[in-house]
């Protein structure tokens, strides 16, 4: 129990000081980066308080090792209840969100009370359980990542550490003549649509410069950030991931992440395939039962809100049009509009692009903006071929990296010492 909390402090020190000694990824003073923050500056998210008030959290629990003292049954039930609070919590948060909006209720507190009772009731039990729901989790990843060899004196390195946290929004900068991510701000998780809107447009227009503002799922600080869900396959892979951007970080692949584009989608293919790997032998281990049953929720990270009615999932009958395919389709709009774009045609793409939304938006779709900033930040994924990467050649070098090796060991171990695209051709066999 104690070593692995001096494993820990002896961690979150290292990352300090990689995050104080490798260059900033941010432009320096006078950049576009600094233009942009007269928009954003009010609504910057603090991750210095939120990274000190989650790692003493995750001293105090480690001090208690609470799960060494629950049977293994035991430690599964546990985080299964913290799964069906979080649902009933968000269902009633609907509720009485439904009940502020109702304008036929003229007395919202009375109407309300029996719902604000259950929430308190559900809230306090869900702070009571969080912290060992967490910690099982937790070592639940380490033992699958120990028996991969993915570990340094026993341990993986870092530790596995997160805390489930509302996320804070991600504000993407893109250049309009190529889809290219310039920078990003994190925006405190409450921020009104309207004010993203505004702080979207402002820099936009001070910059001319792609726009949009996204929900982000995880992030790789540490403690890991992961966003309050009860998609627990989702939950599952999302600390694998932001753990291993953490594996990276204290690596030349995770160092030089911002570097160019082509590592940040090296990186994040990265994290996904590990993913898509680590999850499911864990959720097979321990939730066999649970994981069977859901389906695979991954496409909410894109952005989009399904439409009510809109036929999603909806089988192919006698006459019924087939289903429509979204990565298909979101895959010919990002090939298209980097046609245009290569051709100087920018109002052209931004033109298509508005099109191709709406064509979305008919389909059940509901995408607020789709530019040269949305596919700047979704395309960085390509851990699976099409989708918003479009014809980027990047995800397919790593994942032809991964098919060539021995293991997803092997893989990451080998992947994580690069440090550029080239790197990654000449372990393929490959020239640029």
């Amino acid at each position: 129990m104690f070593k692995r909390l001096e494993l820990i402090t002896g961690y979150l020190i290292l990352l300090f000081l990689v995050g104080f000694f490798v260059p900033a990824s941010s432009p320096h003073a006078d950049s576009d980066y600094d233009r942009a923050r007269v928009f954003t500056r009010p609504y910057e998210f603090n991750f210095d308080m939120w990274t000190a008030d989650a790692f003493w959290l995750k001293i105090k629990q480690s001090a208690l090792g609470l799960p060494d003292y629950a049977q293994r049954e035991d430690q599964i039930s546990v985080v299964m209840e913290s799964v069906r609070l979080t649902e009933s919590i968000m269902r009633a948060e609907a509720a009485l969100q439904l009940v502020y909006a109702d304008p036929n209720i003229q007395d919202k507190e009375k109407a309300s009370a029996h719902i604000r009772a259950e929430l308190d009731r559900l809230n306090a039990r869900q702070n009571q359980i969080t912290p060992l729901a967490e910690s099982v989790l937790e070592i639940q990843v380490t033992q699958i990542l120990s028996e991969l060899g993915l570990t340094l004196g026993g341990q993986p390195t870092p530790p596995v550490l997160y805390h489930v946290t509302p996320l804070p929004m991600n504000l993407i900068v893109s250049r309009r003549d190529r889809i290219e991510r310039i920078s990003s701000v994190s925006l405190q998780p409450d921020t009104p649509l309207e004010k993203q809107i505004e702080i979207e447009d402002g820099v936009a227009k001070e910059l001319d410069v792609s726009t949009l503002v996204v929900p982000v799922g995880g992030i790789g600080s540490y403690p890991t950030m992961v966003m309050r869900t009860y998609d627990f396959k989702w939950q599952v892979g999302t600390v694998i991931h932001e753990w291993t951007h953490n594996f990276l970080t204290l690596r030349p692949l995770g160092m030089n992440y911002s570097t160019t584009p082509e590592l940040q989608t090296i990186n994040e293919t990265v994290a996904s395939i590990v993913e898509n790997e680590i999850a499911p032998i864990l959720l097979a281990r321990y939730y066999p039962t649970y994981s069977a049953s859901l389906p695979d929720l991954k496409l909410v990270a894109w952005n989009f809100s399904p439409l009510p009615n809109s036929g999603e999932g909806r089988g192919v009958r006698g006459d019924d049009p087939p289903p429509f395919d979204f990565r298909a389709e979101m895959h010919t709009t990002r090939v298209r509009a980097d046609e245009l774009l290569a051709e100087g045609k920018i109002e052209e793409a931004e033109a298509y692009m508005e099109a191709r939304r709406q064509f979305f938006w008919d389909n059940g779709y509901a995408i607020r903006k789709l530019n040269q900033a949305y596919f700047s930040f979704y395309g960085v994924y390509a851990d699976i071929p099409g989708g918003p990467a479009g014809e980027d050649p990047v995800g397919p070098a790593v994942r032809a990296l991964r098919a060539q090796s021995a293991s997803l060991t092997d893989f990451l171990y080998t992947i994580a010492w690069m440090d550029s695209y080239e790197d990654l051709l000449k372990a393929i066999g490959q020239s640029q």
